[in-house]
């Protein structure tokens, strides 16, 4: 680490408001040059909001921004990078059908030079280890390359202070080492960078210093040295919480779900799902593993009646559902949690008494003849806005005036409801915070030890390592190899996420 005495950025009293709501108040915030400053929050405590203000997207309604000990003012990214600040977005800016060369040159100063910047790209990748092919094109390369891309923009562009937003939110963990080796090297050259993440096992490996935000204000700013999980977790949630860890399942019974040998082909004829096949049984959580983009939508789709087979069978407790409509599958006591819960989960103009019985309307219990029984769905909304914690006015209020966790515990508290035998449930936690993720990670191994089946699939490893009983690793719709929680190998895990195979898997 180089002289974090120095001062590389400085940023005094930003405040940002949007149409009223405060997304930053008032906040300071230094970086040393040579450090790395892992900026940690849950979701909309203001985080990404700030680094925007920084690399001139937005403007602050109030504040001063000093890069070297100097005020600057930034009006947009390309005031930014020359001032040696750049930005590695969560979702990359890269055009996909464009060669890496072409995507590094765009905006670029200067003459129009492919070969010669195809020489920097080279050079670059083998100093810090981003290696990649200069005349390839975007959208033919694996997520991890793609964001090496976005690193050499930066790079070429002579980014001494590099902004890093989720940065290994679609990385494998092989790929994610990698990443910190390339953020040694560049703190070694005594460079900047900003790290934005909300998970704590990086923040512990990767940071020198921890800046805390909680609802737009800055709770506090420690060395690592000095910080625990614990710690920043209590700092992030203004409480002390402690995170739930999976424990082994105890009463395994018979098999609930059966896929047998499942394809599915997509409506541009590409196959997605290829040859599938797995059981869960009674009281299990299987996880499954991988890049997003593998299958993973799809293979939740099929089971749930939204997507049809091209062949193979899929069999509830014995009995065939495969290309049954949904409401056939619901009766056999299926439920979903689809990864998008405003566009996929909810009508978020209905209430949250309409939504909990959103799948079951027409069913006797709520029903008067042809009429809706409403004293009974909102009798049945108060039981479960009461078992399941959710934070609502009234159950008349409607769906889309509640917070992201308690949208997703109203899916939740409904699908759990509907699955007597099994629960599908799809990036249950994506956008949540700390708490509300804690809360549906209990919920979902709750259901698992009343007997349930569990199919859990998840892009964040660590949730699939947590709470799995067993994990499968999906790779190009096939499932590459089924690990016991007990040989669970993160290492093997992350290779065979980008399809490599060890001897053991031939």
């Amino acid at each position: 680490m180089s002289n974090v005495n120095e001062t590389a950025v400085e940023l005094r009293g930003i405040r940002k408001c949007f149409s009223g709501i405060v997304a930053n108040d008032r906040i300071d915030l230094e970086v040393g040059k040579g450090e790395v400053l892992a900026l940690l929050g849950e979701n909309g405590a203001g985080k990404t909001t700030l680094m925007r203000i920084l690399y001139g997207m937005y403007r602050a309604d109030e504040g001063d921004i000093l890069i070297d000990g100097k005020p600057v003012t930034i009006d947009s990214p390309y005031d930014a990078m020359n001032l040696g600040i750049g930005m590695i977005h969560q979702h990359f800016t890269l055009v996909p059908v464009h060669t890496v060369v072409e995507n590094v040159m765009l905006g670029l100063d200067g003459p129009y030079d492919p070969e010669r910047v195809a020489e920097e790209i080279k050079a670059l990748g083998k100093r810090y280890g981003l290696e990649v092919d200069p005349y390839a094109t975007v959208r033919l390369l694996p997520v991890g390359m793609q964001q090496r891309v976005e690193i050499l923009k930066a790079l070429i562009r002579k980014a001494r202070i590099l902004i890093m937003d989720e940065p290994t939110a679609v990385l494998t963990p092989q790929e994610t080492d990698r990443l910190f080796d390339f953020i040694r090297e560049f703190r070694a050259g005594g460079n900047s960078v900003i790290f934005i993440t909300h998970k704590l096992n990086e923040v512990m490996s990767i940071a020198d210093r921890i800046t805390v935000l909680r609802a737009g204000r800055t709770v506090g700013s420690i060395p690592k040295l000095e910080a625990s999980e614990t710690t920043l977790a209590r700092m992030m949630v203004g409480r002390d919480l402690e995170l739930t860890t999976g424990h082994p399942a105890k009463n395994v019974g018979d098999v609930v779900l059966d896929v047998d040998n499942i394809s599915v082909v997509s409506s541009r004829g590409n196959r997605v799902i290829d040859g599938l096949s797995f059981q869960i049984r009674q009281g299990e959580i299987l996880g499954i593993a991988g890049v997003s983009g593998n299958g993973q939508e799809e293979l939740a789709e099929v089971l749930c009646g939204l997507k049809k087979a091209e062949e193979g069978d899929i069999r509830i407790s014995g009995k065939s559902i495969v290309n049954c409509d949904p409401l056939t599958i619901i009766a056999e006591g299926v439920g979903y949690i689809p990864s998008d819960r405003q566009k996929e989960g909810l009508v978020l103009d209905m209430t949250v008494a309409e939504n909990l019985v959103l799948k079951g309307s027409s069913d006797a219990e709520f029903t008067r003849g042809c009429f809706l029984d409403m004293t009974t769905i909102e009798e049945n909304a108060d039981r479960q806005v009461h078992e399941f914690s959710i934070k609502t006015p009234s159950v008349s209020t409607k769906a889309k005036a509640l917070s992201g966790g308690n949208q997703q515990k109203v899916v939740v508290a409904r699908e759990i409801a509907i699955a007597s035998k099994l629960l599908v449930a799809v990036q249950p936690t994506r956008g949540l915070d700390l708490g509300a993720t804690d809360y549906v990670h209990r919920v979902l191994l709750r259901e698992r030890d009343k007997g349930k089946a569990v199919l859990l699939i998840s892009t964040e490893l660590s949730e699939i390592m947590n709470l799995s009983d067993r994990i499968g690793v999906i790779y190009r719709g096939s499932l590459l190899k089924v690990f016991t929680r007990e040989n669970a190998d993160i290492g093997e895990i992350g290779l065979l996420m980008t399809g490599i195979r060890g001897e053991s898997n031939e």
